[in-house]
């Protein structure tokens, strides 16, 4: 299997407190793919099988509300993952993914976690670390939205 290059994905919090053996481990797990603007990663509902890790390029992450209403809810630069619940869970996708600018893409299948998780106990730990704390951000950032668009909806006090 050939090695992905994460050079230029060292800030990522997906790799915070890794040492370098590490990550040149987690290069040897991941799958790198170009992908085209316009394109779906996934879509809300199908099975996810990966996380992905953007090396260059923009993903749209957006949700459907009624059987032809999309709305975006954020869009993830370098160094952002997503897709990560897919392989703590195995569970179906909860938003759609596609690409806004010509994307590189690393991705991580669950298969591949749960074997890295076994082989190497320390470093699963650690990466499932970084994971939980990415995902409680997004957790986080969505709880704020969610308040803010609850309070401008409230009739405002003089």
């Amino acid at each position: 299997m050939s090695q992905v290059d994460f050079s230029q994905q060292s800030d990522s919090p997906l790799f915070k407190d890794l040492a370098n053996k590490d990550i040149e481990y987690l290069s040897s797990v991941f799958t790198c793919s170009q992908v085209a603007e316009g394109k779906t990663v996934f879509i809300e509902n199908m099975p996810g099988e990966a996380l992905y890790l953007i090396g260059q390029g923009t993903v749209q992450i957006s949700q459907m509300l009624a059987e032809v209403d999309e709305q975006e809810l954020t869009t993830l630069g370098v160094g952002d993952i997503f897709g990560e619940m897919s392989v703590i869970d195995g569970e179906s996708r909860l938003v759609t993914a596609r690409i806004t600018a010509d994307a590189t893409l690393y991705s991580l299948n669950r298969k591949n976690f749960t074997k890295l998780t076994s082989e190497n106990p320390p470093l699963g730990q650690q990466l499932t670390l970084n994971i939980a704390r990415i995902f409680s951000a997004k957790i986080r950032r969505a709880k704020k939205d969610y308040r803010t668009m609850l309070t401008a909806s409230l009739p405002h006090r003089n």
